[in-house]
């Protein structure tokens, strides 16, 4: 391995951790901020459902960016409108704007991370292959993940230890660690594999033409993308009302008022997920790598049965708690974070092998908007099951709805198999 190499990876990795460690410092607290401001679980999916609407809406339009500015671009005008946003949202719970305040500044963070979607993965595979690197970028995916999940352990646990003296300390600590983060990429990160193009109000609507019919070509109308796509929506709908619906569900079981111990888990979650990380890159290391949907499909499979397993925990459990069905609870959490550790370097070497280059970006943006599609329909319907029933029943909804996407897998895995191309 060359050092030009070295450096790459050594950039990709450096800047996902931190990024994760800044984002996932309020993830084990967000759900019980919105809900010390006044919000109930059904309100809070509805100020995420806005979110992930938004992030549908600004995907195409953001995507011109890194297409045509570049992807350094793009990503330092994410971590910007992360860092701002997130003190709107801190703003808008200490000034009880309700929740018409976090609805507008989850539309800045929506934003915000649209900016990032897709620009990092489409800046690695561009600047790997400048550099000449020859191997598997499964395992250089798979890296990034594991140094990502073990900054979102820490950045969940010091976020969940900050909660318990004030909600509010761990907004304030991710907005100095996103300083860092744009220090870093700003200085670190070259671009070198990707030609830059002029963008001006003028060519805005037509680029964004440009690449919606990029990522219909090469996206939906791919023979193996396509079913990806589908599988993604699926998976949207549930996996973000399960991770913020957790923390509420882990404080019912337990009967007390812990912040720490729904931090805890999340974080549990994240170690899991390194544990996949690893896995799913000693799997398509070996010499005899097993077929790439083959274990995307039984990744999700493990993940439906955990799902049901969290539900049926919710639902058995006796509502005067104890650490007995959080424990069970944080067991089939961990296996579906894992599972998700496994299957995501998979995925993400596999559709990158099927996206040209100049259409990178657009495409992985277009997968991300039909992720955000599926989060946008499931969050409020399941946040409405949840406040009619419990939050157990909507995650055993989810499960299936999981489980419902399994055969996607075995379609995308026909059209590889048979030459699946895009326009097909």
């Amino acid at each position: 391995m060359n050092t030009s190499v070295r450096r790459v990876i050594r950039v990709y990795v450096a800047s996902s951790a931190l990024t994760t460690l800044a984002a996932s410092i309020i993830w084990g607290v967000h759900t019980l901020f919105l809900i010390s401001s006044g919000l109930d679980i059904f309100e809070v999916m509805v100020v995420n459902t806005v979110f992930t609407f938004a992030q549908l809406l600004f995907e195409v339009p953001t995507g011109v960016v890194a297409d045509t500015l570049g992807r350094k671009v793009s990503f330092l005008a994410s971590i910007a409108l992360i860092g701002i946003s997130t003190l709107l949202v801190l703003a808008a719970g200490r000034a009880g704007l309700g929740i018409t305040g976090f609805i507008a500044s989850s539309i800045a963070l929506a934003l915000g991370w649209t900016f990032q979607s897709g620009s990092v993965e489409a800046w690695l595979v561009d600047e790997l292959d400048h550099v000449g690197w020859l191997g598997h970028k499964d395992r250089v995916f798979a890296l990034g993940g594991m140094s990502a999940q073990v900054t979102m352990f820490v950045g969940t646990i010091s976020g969940g230890l900050l909660g318990q003296m004030d909600l509010a300390w761990p907004f304030y600590v991710r907005s100095v660690l996103l300083v860092a983060c744009f220090g870093l990429v700003a200085f670190a990160m070259e671009e070198r594999g990707f030609a830059r193009r002029h963008l001006g109000l003028r060519t805005f609507r037509s680029e964004a033409v440009t690449i919606l019919r990029d990522g219909v070509a090469f996206g939906w109308r791919h023979r193996v993308v396509r079913p990806l796509l589908l599988e993604s929506a699926a998976v949207g709908a549930f996996f973000m009302f399960g991770f913020y619906s957790l923390q509420p569900l882990l404080l019912d079981l337990m009967g007390r008022d812990l912040v720490w111990l729904a931090a805890a888990v999340t974080g549990a979650g994240a170690l899991s997920g390194v544990a996949g990380n690893a896995i799913a890159a000693r799997l398509m290391g070996a010499e005899a790598r097993p077929r790439p949907t083959r274990v995307m499909f039984a990744a999700s499979a493990a993940m439906a049965v955990a799902a049901a397993g969290v539900a049926s925990v919710g639902v058995l459990a006796p509502a005067a708690g104890g650490f007995a069905p959080v424990l069970l609870a944080a067991v089939a959490w961990m296996v579906m974070t894992g599972a998700m550790g496994v299957m995501q370097p998979v995925r993400r070497s596999f559709i990158n092998a099927h996206i040209p280059s100049r259409q990178r970006a657009t495409v992985l943006s277009f997968d991300a908007l039909f992720e955000d599609a599926g989060a946008t329909a499931g969050q409020p319907a399941l946040g409405w099951v949840s406040r009619a029933f419990s939050i157990p029943v909507a995650w055993m909804i989810g499960s299936v709805v999981v489980a419902a996407a399994l055969p996607l897998y075995r379609r995308a895995e026909r059209a590889d198999a048979e030459g699946g191309h895009a326009g097909a």
